[in-house]
């Protein structure tokens, strides 16, 4: 099998071990992936990450209750027995795998093996690129589910990349006033022209502070931007995972009483229903596409400024 794997360095492999799956398990051919943020992380260093990558996907279920339709899949695959599975945190099950990041082979891949109880079906309305996008897509609907009452409040944003779009739209759709900070013109356009006010980098001294803050960054400076924007009494909320350590000064957490909650991953059935509803563009934020072949060249074009989400076509419905 074909399968984009880190293994020190990025490499395509055409003869991958598609393994076996175990009880409660499905295989799932994939039909297209997205490489995101976390994975370009994961290849420098990011949790010491060897194997196939990727974990934004849409397939097709081989077997089980969804046999023969399109799936998006959870990234967590949790034991479902610990402590925090039985108190329904199985997104922090500390006996968990994660897929394409942690122990659980990923999705750039023609097949991947899932927990059934991992898997979620995709409405017909609902297309492959949208579907490509339910896992970060769900990461922003993790934000309001943490903090309900953030709903018509202001917001700052600082990122304006794949991940801050989505957030800002999240928000948007919860009445949110939200200001996206970025340093990228085509970028802060796209949000433009979803109604979404923007700001350029170099003007963020303008900006009067907000009692929420959002980083999405993707960089070991975003923290402390954050933490010069957030009022006091506010919350910072980290949507960022860097490879690189961070140095913040924490006496202004102290001092200002400020609240810093880390946010990953969210409720899948929430983003699918604001994509069956239309409610949400995430498919202008598709720069790039290439054949699983060409995974070489795709991940060069995804760490450059002027890209978004690059898709990988892997297989065929």
């Amino acid at each position: 099998m074909r399968a984009v794997q880190f293994f020190d360095s990025l490499q395509l492999s055409t003869n991958a071990a598609a393994g076996e799956p175990r009880e409660g398990e499905v295989i799932v051919d994939v039909l297209q992936a997205g490489i995101c943020e976390t994975d370009l992380q994961l290849c420098r260093g990011y949790m010491g990450f060897q194997g196939t990558l990727g974990h934004e996907f849409v397939g097709i279920a081989r077997s089980g209750q969804f046999k023969g339709r399109r799936v998006v899949a959870e990234i967590n695959c949790a034991c479902r027995n610990c402590d925090f599975c039985q108190r329904g945190q199985q997104n922090h099950c500390p006996n968990r795998t994660v897929i394409g990041i942690l122990d659980h082979p990923g999705a750039f891949a023609d097949s991947l093996i899932v927990p059934e109880v991992n898997l979620h079906a995709i409405p017909d309305c609902v297309d492959n690129d949208e579907a490509v996008f339910v896992e970060p897509l769900a990461a922003g609907c993790r934000i309001p589910q943490q903090l309900p009452e953030i709903a018509d409040k202001a917001v700052t944003i600082i990122g304006d990349g794949r991940l801050g779009n989505l957030c800002a739209q999240v928000l948007k759709h919860h009445r949110c006033d939200v200001t996206v900070v970025g340093k990228h013109d085509f970028k802060l356009s796209i949000l433009r022209q979803l109604g979404i006010r923007t700001v350029h980098l170099d003007q963020i001294g303008t900006l009067p502070r907000t009692q929420y803050v959002v980083d999405c960054t993707g960089s070991e400076s975003g923290l402390s931007a954050a933490l010069n924007l957030v009022s006091p009494t506010g919350v910072v909320v980290l949507k960022t995972t860097v490879a690189a350590e961070h140095s913040v000064q924490l006496a202004g957490i102290v001092i200002d009483e400020l609240r810093i909650v880390g946010s990953r991953c969210g409720p899948f059935a929430d983003a699918i229903k604001l994509l069956e509803a239309g409610s949400v563009d995430v498919k202008c934020l598709i720069t790039d596409r290439y054949p699983i072949e060409d995974a070489m060249a795709a991940f060069d074009r995804a760490k450059q400024k002027d890209a978004l989400k690059v898709i990988l076509d892997i297989g065929r419905e």
